[in-house]
């Protein structure tokens, strides 16, 4: 696993992510958007952020476009976390998915989300082929949600 890919969100990503975090807290959620808190691995309180919560076929998933983040970490020393929209809370747990699966995966979230987060793969899209989606794999952890 490669532990060095990890893009820091920019200024312009951070007023983003600010604005969809405020929708998605008053229950408006943004394509599929949620706050997603998990304890920290060090100090054991909430840390919250947006994501996009991919469902495909039955199952669903959280990709962590940016890489080996700090809520990546937290979630593997976790094993869950919450969803929140609004009101609602969903608590789950996750299981990060091993890099020969996440092809159809990427993909997917690509499909959905690349006028989003396209930024952050490097020009790959949702037509690319499934050996280039699995030599990016390593860089874009994937977690599929219980």
């Amino acid at each position: 696993m490669t532990d060095a890919r990890y893009i820091r969100a920019s200024r312009g990503t951070e007023i983003f992510n600010a604005i969809v975090t405020g929708l998605t807290r008053i229950g408006v959620s943004i394509y599929g958007s949620r706050v997603l808190a998990v304890r920290g691995r060090k100090s054991g309180e909430w840390r919250t952020v947006p994501v996009n919560l991919l469902t495909y076929n039955g199952e669903r998933y959280l990709v962590a476009p940016r890489g080996h983040t700090q809520w990546v970490r937290n979630m593997r020393a976790a094993g869950g976390g919450e969803l929140r929209v609004g009101r609602k809370v969903e608590v789950f747990t996750a299981e990060e998915l091993p890099d020969d699966v996440k092809p159809e995966i990427l993909r997917e979230y690509l499909r959905r989300w690349k006028f989003e987060v396209g930024v952050f793969f490097d020009g790959v899209d949702a037509s690319a082929s499934d050996e280039k989606l699995r030599s990016i794999a390593p860089g874009y952890p994937v977690f599929r949600l219980s």
